[in-house]
């Protein structure tokens, strides 16, 4: 099976149509190695940037599954780059914004923020169309529960760097804050969040759940009281606040070999089985494709509050 850099599109709350660039190679590099990942551990730490994929290559495949997508009738609103890991850690994100800007076509970066004190990962970002924060939380100790971060890193250089972009980027900044139960959901954690992100001034802040298999089976969702209140304290800072407390409405897209769709999204999205149901069907295809590829160890399927999942087998 080929392995494919581009995947989807997929349907994002934040992205519409979504078409991804998984410019990490797997197995996960990151930065981090979140509680609730939805990719599972961090198998491999980093915070030093480096080549993986020449930038003709991702620009070559990018070029291809548009061609196909749009001969399929599918639309794509960005252009995003959301691997399996770290995007930042891609020295050539840079240059891979500016190539892709001949598509004409919105270009976004979903990062951790973790590498956002070094100025070359600042400059690169600024040149996407899109740039989309993790921030879970301004509390250090909090940080190192949930974030789990490389031990070399440090919190107050990331924050600052955070309010450097801030002032500097000149497109559409949005922060995304994932609550997790009894870890970053209390009143003054929220609030000193809050007053953070206002300080930041985005577009739209975005406070999601777990609604995935986390990589810690005792991750769990936060009383809908706390994701309340931490709506209604964001909002009363004067952040625009959405909450994403579901799973997306969109279709996936199909560019042509199901087989492969398939395991090159759930290396990044894991995909839920009415998911993969509409996607074959979309692909005039049968549940025989899923059997086969579970049968072949390709992909795993767990379960998680009562529905199941399929993701990437990286073993």
């Amino acid at each position: 099976m080929e392995e494919k850099i581009v995947f989807g599109p997929v349907p994002s709350r934040r992205l519409g149509q979504s078409l991804g660039i998984n410019n990490i190679p797997p197995p996960k590099l990151c930065s981090y190695s979140c509680i609730y990942c939805q990719i599972g551990r961090t198998v491999n730490f980093s915070t030093e940037r480096a080549i993986f994929y020449p930038v003709e290559k991702i620009v070559s495949e990018v070029s291809l599954a548009i061609k196909k997508l749009t001969e399929r009738g599918e639309e794509i609103d960005y252009i995003s780059f959301v691997p399996d890991g770290e995007p930042t850690l891609d020295i050539n994100l840079g240059k891979e914004i500016e190539a892709l800007k001949k598509f004409n076509i919105r270009i976004a970066v979903i990062t951790n923020s973790s590498l956002l004190w070094k100025v070359d990962v600042r400059g690169d970002l600024k040149k996407a169309d899109l740039v989309s924060l993790k921030i879970d939380t301004v509390d250090r100790e909090i940080w190192k529960k949930i974030n789990r971060p490389k031990n070399s890193l440090s919190f107050e250089k990331i924050l600052e760097g955070i309010k450097i972009f801030s002032s500097e980027f000149g497109s559409t900044l949005i922060t995304e804050t994932l609550m997790v139960k009894d870890i970053n959901d209390g009143n003054k954690v929220i609030e000193d969040t809050a007053i953070f992100i206002s300080g930041l001034k985005p577009a739209i802040a975005y406070i999601g759940i777990p609604t995935r298999p986390p990589s810690e089976q005792w991750v769990d969702t936060p009383e809908e009281e706390k994701v309340l209140y931490a709506y209604k304290i964001f909002t009363h800072y004067g952040i625009k606040t959405e909450l994403i407390a579901g799973g997306c409405t969109g279709t996936f897209g199909f560019a042509g070999d199901i087989e492969n769709d398939i395991v090159n999204t759930v290396s990044v999205h894991p995909m839920s089985k009415k998911q993969i149901e509409e996607l074959l069907k979309k692909a005039s295809s049968e549940w025989t494709v899923m059997e086969k590829l579970l049968s072949e160890k390709k992909v795993n399927e767990i379960e998680y509050k009562g529905e199941k999942y399929y993701i990437r087998n990286f073993k």
